[in-house]
């Protein structure tokens, strides 16, 4: 009797795991199909007018005509503040959490509590946000600089909850050791932490990108969306996500040159994704 229970029970399990495997495949192919399919619409539409012209012009006609190359130069430039404004925000932030904050750890959570606080804000609130307190207080009004000054303080929790985990990831062999050989926390943060975990620090920086260079609502309401060719961080200029946005939702007869640009972005997202793993894949042979 017992050994018909055990057999139909571990019959059940076996069902019961089967049916878990084909819900878990399905759910993946059907986002795998939901990413191919926008893809393949976006690229269908956007690859047959795109050339090198298209990269190097200046914007023509409200983005009708002409090409995107100062709207290029506007996404860059926001791209460099917000990620040289955030990382070392984030990872002094990390180093804190990861490895300073157990003599205080209702510090730390309380500084937890607002990443995760912070993670779950809509873009639009930090667009008022920045719009407030960047535009109006500080007097920088619709500009660059102000656009990237908003996103670096929207991609602080992500670069921040990713480098902590990649630093306490870190095995604690590794601080005993520095401990034993009388290294001080500086030393052993500096030279054996940060390396150990650079990979992790490199996916928070491509995290940080991405939420960049797909964000359009904050930018409204700081950087503007003037496209023409920015002179410097405090003219105003718009990015390639409003510069789709602007052709697709407000400019008549502007979807075919909005899809190209939906190429570039896309083709731009790759490109850094596609660098960095091949960094980490480096870094992590030379570990080994």
């Amino acid at each position: 009797m017992a050994a018909k229970r055990r057999l139909k029970l571990a019959t059940s399990n076996r069902a019961s795991e089967k049916l878990a495997s084909i819900l878990t495949a399905t759910s993946a192919l059907i986002v795998a199909a939901a990413l191919f399919f926008i893809l393949g619409d976006v690229f269908a539409k956007g690859l047959s007018g795109l050339n090198f012209e298209f990269l190097t012009e200046e914007t023509s006609d409200a983005g009708r005509g002409g090409g995107i190359f100062p709207i290029i130069v506007s996404t860059v430039s926001i791209l460099a503040i917000a990620i040289a404004v955030a990382l070392p925000l984030g990872l002094g932030t990390a180093i804190y959490l990861s490895e300073f904050s157990r003599r205080n750890p209702f510090t730390a959570q309380v500084v937890r509590n607002s990443l995760d606080v912070l993670a779950a804000t809509p873009s639009i609130v930090f667009g008022l946000f920045g719009n407030a307190i960047f535009c109006r207080m500080m007097g920088l009004g619709y500009c660059l600089l102000a656009g990237g000054l908003t996103l670096a303080c929207m991609v602080l929790p992500i670069m921040i909850r990713t480098l902590e985990v990649s630093l306490r990831r870190v095995p604690d062999d590794y601080r005993f050791a520095a401990s034993s050989l009388g290294l001080s926390r500086t030393r052993l943060t500096l030279s054996i932490l940060l390396p150990c975990a650079l990979p992790g620090l490199i996916v928070g920086i491509v995290l940080g990108v991405g939420r960049v260079l797909a964000e359009t609502a904050a930018l409204l309401f700081t950087s503007g969306y003037v496209d023409r060719m920015p002179g410097s961080w405090l003219d105003s200029g718009r990015t390639l996500s409003i510069h789709i946005y602007d052709l697709s939702m407000i400019v008549t007869g502007g979807e075919p040159n909005a899809y190209k640009t939906a190429v570039v972005l896309i083709g731009l997202l790759l490109l850094i994704n596609g660098t960095t793993l091949m960094i980490v894949q480096t870094w992590k042979r030379r570990l080994r």
